[in-house]
């Protein structure tokens, strides 16, 4: 199991439309993000800042392979068409990347 962490800012104008987004996710991305091996997804939003904080767990076993299977799935992609506008990716972040990750630099259990 792996941990990642990613940041994004999000449109203060969006606020609540992303609110009302996160609030009724579809289930068909839920699966998705399930099959992917994906487990104990959160993400956290600060304001004032307007930060968008994601954690998740990996359970699988090829990172690359399972994220690409949810970039192919259809469904969400039409998700992420309405998340999409309201996010403020950092200019900052890696080539290919949305949401930007972030690096573990402490845990404990």
């Amino acid at each position: 199991m792996t941990r990642h962490g990613q940041v994004i800012g999000l449109a203060p104008d969006k606020v609540a439309e992303y609110r009302r987004l996160l609030a009724a996710v579809w289930p068909a991305v839920l699966a998705r993000i399930a099959a992917s091996n994906i487990r104990n997804y959160s993400i956290f939003l600060k304001e004032p800042e307007n930060l968008l904080f994601a954690f998740f767990e990996y359970h699988g076993t090829d990172f690359d392979a399972d994220m690409a299977a949810i970039a192919a799935d259809a469904t969400t992609r039409e998700w992420w068409a309405l998340c999409g506008p309201c996010q403020r990716p950092f200019e900052t972040r890696r080539p290919g990347e949305w949401w930007a990750e972030m690096d573990e630099v402490f845990h404990v259990d």
